[in-house]
């Protein structure tokens, strides 16, 4: 194996280090100053064909234990340190929190196309209302491709955010766990050591950006913020299909622990009156792609709906490497099922037995409908939630306007649609 290729954690390689998880005066995140974008790679990325073919491809991984399991829930205000109260008591006067999320964001080839998003990303907090501006990103997995390796972490996440100024959470993508046969470190490591730190610090694979690590309880975990709670769920390293559970075969790596934390965080939440969405990297549903659903998966999160007697109003994901929207109608109440995989490592088009162009909406089954869909561009989710009304927004990554491609609107008491 080329040195190249390794996953050894050496942040030198290419980027200068200004600190080894250096101690700093709370948490940081974009840049004081605003950098342009870089026009190629500090670290180049050789192709990971021949390390492909040491991967077994039916391999699940073991879920990293979290911190505490008898804290599994991270709130707003301690991922904002100091300033944590003050944050949120400007969204709760203003009413409604806003909120940006998206997956498969790791390039390989060069910075161009996720600069795209983040470009657009960074411009939405440019001339806007205060109540209009984003307090967070929720990463929906696939930071660092392709086996989430340390020294593609500058590259990859710290560079292409270096100008977005608010807090960045993520639950694990495949990509991010993916390990092959003689690979230097364990899965996630990386990702434990930039996202789940027991402290925020600039850890080496920032490079000398400012952003410090995430204080994330896991790599799953329930986050809370004014008006919204999001599970996050852990779905593994297979390229199809997402597990997050033993599937009730004793011999899997894969415990049943986060099937008691799902039913546990769905009592908890359930009278809260906050908005509750559900975020896993692979998806329940998809479409003809490369990447398919996940039934069995589906199945686990069904089965502790119906124990807590509760829906969430939305579930997301990646994976897919495009924009999906589904509407699932069940138990009386409209779930919108979105996926946005398409957030800068690339896009992948869906693919049809049909002749013509993929037409959507799309009755599928008596509950499940396909709305709408977006193969061709990059884009990411723009999330506004209140006491009343859970919106998701869809953006491509068209600089030249800040309107949305597509929307969903859930009433929260009714967990039905409202037109857009």
């Amino acid at each position: 194996m080329s040195k190249k290729n390794s996953k050894k954690n050496d942040a030198t390689a290419g980027a200068p280090v200004s600190a080894q998880f250096s101690n700093i005066p709370g948490p940081q995140f974009g840049e004081k100053q605003f950098i342009d974008d870089p026009s190629a790679f500090r670290l180049k990325h050789p192709s990971d064909e021949a390390l492909y073919l040491n991967v077994n491809k039916k391999l699940l991984q073991p879920i990293p234990k979290p911190r505490n399991l008898n804290n599994l829930v991270l709130k707003l205000e301690t991922v904002y340190g100091d300033k944590g109260n003050e944050v949120v008591k400007k969204i709760k006067a203003a009413g409604q929190i806003v909120f940006h999320g998206g997956g498969d964001t790791g390039p390989t080839k060069g910075p161009q196309n996720i600069d795209k998003v983040t470009d657009k990303l960074a411009n939405d907090f440019v001339n806007e209302e205060e109540r209009e501006m984003p307090y967070f990103f929720f990463h929906l997995g696939d930071v660092v491709y392709s086996f989430g390796e340390a020294q593609y972490y500058y590259d990859q996440f710290y560079d292409p955010f270096r100008n977005y100024p608010a807090p960045i959470l993520a639950i694990p993508g495949n990509h991010d766990g993916l390990v092959y046969k003689g690979d230097p470190q364990p899965t996630l490591d990386a990702f434990l050591r930039n996202f789940v730190s027991a402290e925020p610090v600039q850890t080496p694979e920032a490079g000398g950006l400012i952003r410090t690590s995430m204080i994330q309880p896991g790599v799953y975990f329930a986050f809370d913020a004014p008006f919204i709670t999001i599970i996050g769920l852990y779905s593994n390293v297979l390229e199809d299909p997402g597990v997050i559970s033993s599937e009730g075969d004793n011999t899997s790596p894969v415990s049943d622990e986060q099937l008691d934390f799902l039913l546990t965080q769905l009592n908890r939440v359930k009278k809260s009156g906050n908005a509750v969405i559900v975020a896993m990297h692979h998806p329940p549903y998809a479409w003809g792609g490369d990447h398919g659903g996940s039934p069995k998966m589906l199945k686990d999160i069904d089965d502790a709906c119906n124990k807590a007697g509760f829906w969430p109003h939305a579930i997301l994901s990646g994976h897919a490497h495009n924009y999906q929207r589904f509407t699932r109608s069940i138990s009386g109440y409209d779930i919108p099922y979105i996926i946005c995989g398409n957030s800068g490592h690339n896009t992948i088009a869906l693919k049809s037995t049909q002749t013509t162009a993929l037409r959507a909406p799309a009755k599928i089954s008596e509950e499940l409908i396909f709305e709408n869909y977006d193969d061709k561009n990059y884009g990411y989710l723009r999330v506004i939630c209140d006491n009343k009304q859970l919106r998701i927004e869809y953006h491509d990554a068209n600089p030249d306007q800040k309107t949305y491609s597509d929307a969903v609107t859930v009433d929260l008491k009714t967990h039905t649609m409202i037109s857009n």
